[in-house]
């Protein structure tokens, strides 16, 4: 991630095919707000997004479960598949309740997003802090070549200070950056995926571009598939402003995904039918 200018993700939101990604997911997101369900029964649309999206984020992390299996099950203790599945649903349930955290201190919901994931699940001392020198770091989908201690504690610092700053870029550009930039540092032990999933959907709400939290970027992530996904993410580690873009415009598709699902909860509901 480039820091050349004041405000390094403004040039982002200028590529070519940027522009065009973030007006079509603000008219997508447009359209489910303005749906006469939402009127009424918008935290039911809220709380499936949420379910929606943890199984969709947990699906890329290895654990690929069916949404009524997710929906049924009540023990998440057990197989590493279910520990996945249950990080995610704990971590989206998380999520709304440190928007006023994030934009003052993000490396701090960073270090609870891991807490969160874990669940227990890793040594006392490794979990809810960024990995040290030689500490390994499970990570199921990403095989990129992993930054050392020292470039990780930078490249945080910076992101946090850009997050404080605050940017002029659409709220796409930067929850697609802070994404991609986890991913990129894979910062902790366990749980970059999510955590870097979750941090994408926090800036979506408290930018203001999804503040209800209906449409679930992770569904489209999920939609899209694995090898999509990952090759996306290359582009974002090229930092050429191709690959930038594509990873962006990737993320942008994976929100407009997770609008046509949120439509079509939307829909049930009015006829009756969830």
């Amino acid at each position: 991630m480039s820091t050349t200018s004041s405000d390094p993700l403004a040039a982002l939101g200028a590529l070519p095919g940027v522009t065009d990604a973030v007006d079509s997911v603000r008219k997508a997101v447009d359209r489910v707000y303005g749906h006469r369900v939402m009127r009424r029964r918008s935290n039911e649309v809220t709380a499936e997004a949420a379910l929606r999206g943890a199984r969709g984020s947990a699906a890329l992390s290895g654990a690929d479960w069916n949404l009524e299996e997710v929906r049924r099950r009540t023990d998440f203790s057990g197989e590493d598949e279910a520990r996945t599945v249950g990080a995610a649903l704990r971590l989206t349930a998380e999520a709304g309740q440190l928007l006023s955290i994030w934009r003052q201190s993000p490396l701090r919901v960073l270090a609870r997003l891991h807490l969160v994931a874990a669940g227990g699940a890793s040594p006392d001392d490794a979990v809810g802090r960024p990995r040290l020198a030689g500490e390994p770091v499970d990570e199921p989908l990403v095989e990129a070549p992993l930054p050392d201690a020292h470039e990780v504690a930078g490249r945080l610092d910076g992101l946090s200070q850009l997050i404080i700053a605050g940017s002029e870029a659409p709220a796409l550009v930067m929850a697609s950056v802070v994404h991609g930039e986890l991913l990129a540092l894979r910062p902790f032990g366990s749980h970059n995926g999510l955590v870097a999933r979750t941090a994408e959907r926090i800036v979506l709400i408290g930018s203001g571009l999804d503040p209800k939290s209906i449409c679930p970027a992770e569904v489209g992530h999920a939609e899209q598939g694995r090898a999509a996904y990952v090759a996306a993410f290359e582009g974002y580690l090229s930092g050429k402003p191709e690959g930038m873009a594509a990873w962006i415009e990737h993320c942008g598709r994976s929100v407009e995904l997770g609008v046509r699902e949120s439509t079509a909860v939307c829909e049930a509901l009015q006829r009756g039918a969830a």
